[in-house]
């Protein structure tokens, strides 16, 4: 699903649907209080890490968690993932594994941190983080846990995209918000934001006096570098992500000749025959076909070898600050 204009625009140019909708957006706002207060906050004796976000849709919570499982890891730590798998047919708890499943058993965000940690789905939070306890984890990354009230947590980070911030400060459905920001500041340790940080304080909308008490950590998304010269290639770029025009905007900093993009719903079923299409105008345009990582493990295995991926990772600003931060989870 697309999100409506009006989610993105500032309240007073946002017309009327704000408003409509209103009264569905306080009932959502209850049910929301309501489940986290009766949520049962369990303590695992071990800790929990929780990074989340109060938007919907892509804010880079996927590139901090393989960021922070890999820092865990440097510390001597022995990190898993638990994950809710979104779109994956597995209820589990599962652990995710790359040779066996698909996105289609675990989801596509699951399936990408395989990679870098033992990573389990599970629709029951509380059971998966059972589950990787009993498997030898010595700290739980929970995965899009901000609103879930399963587990208690030693600490929560809340991921903003800097450039996006928070639309028009509005709930669902006035707005792209799955709670206040007053709501979810209260929950929340460190605000993790990504992106150009001089457009901070303009992409929060004016709710950035409810956030910049929270200790802040910025980072940017940068291409890794593997030896692929891109220079000048000539693509037809094609993504299913939160924001598919920041992958573009990647593609064009690394010199790459962009002849036509195709966005996709989140987490899209990417079928052969959506792929032949692309592969047929990208062919008709002379351009390589070039999508996300998020994206390349939707991909079917004989599409696999035909389509260029562009990893990604994140650069922390305050790389020791943060470092500090995920230390002191272990005092």
């Amino acid at each position: 699903m697309q999100p409506p204009d009006f989610w993105k625009h500032e309240p007073k140019h946002a017309g009327l649907w704000p408003v409509v909708l209103s009264p569905l957006s306080k009932l959502w706002q209850w049910a929301g209080a309501r489940r986290w207060q009766k949520g049962r906050h369990i303590e695992l004796g071990i800790p929990v890490i929780c990074i989340g976000n109060v938007n919907l849709g892509g804010t880079g919570k996927t590139p901090t968690v393989i960021e922070t499982v890999t820092r865990l890891a440097a510390m001597g730590k022995n990190p898993h993932v638990v994950s809710k798998g979104y779109k994956g047919q597995i209820t589990g708890p599962t652990q995710v594994d790359p040779t066996h499943h698909t996105a289609n058993d675990v989801g596509d965000e699951p399936l990408l941190l395989a990679a870098f940690a033992p990573t389990w789905v599970s629709k029951d939070r509380l059971a998966g983080a059972r589950a990787a306890l009993g498997a030898g984890a010595d700290v739980i990354v929970l995965d899009d846990g901000l609103q879930n009230p399963a587990l208690a947590k030693d600490l929560t980070i809340m991921v903003v995209d800097a450039q996006a911030g928070f639309g028009n400060g509005q709930v669902v459905p006035s707005g792209p918000l799955r709670e206040t920001i007053e709501a979810a500041v209260a929950k929340t340790d460190l605000l993790f934001t990504i992106g150009p940080q001089g457009m901070v304080h303009d992409g929060f909308r004016g709710k950035w006096d409810a956030v910049k008490t929270l200790p802040h950590v910025s980072s940017s998304i940068e291409p890794l570098q593997t030896g692929m010269d891109w220079e000048g290639m000539e693509v037809l770029a094609f993504a299913g992500i939160g924001r598919p025009e920041k992958f573009y905007q990647t593609l064009k900093e690394m010199g790459v000749k962009i002849k036509a993009t195709r966005s996709f719903d989140d987490h899209q079923t990417l079928s052969t025959s959506l792929l032949a299409r692309l592969e047929s105008e990208a062919w008709q345009l002379g351009a390589q076909l070039v999508t996300t990582e998020k994206d390349a493990v939707r991909l079917p295995k004989e599409w696999q070898q035909k389509v260029l991926t562009v990893p990604v990772r994140l650069k922390i600003h305050q790389a020791k600050v943060f470092d500090k931060i995920l230390r002191a989870v272990f005092d």
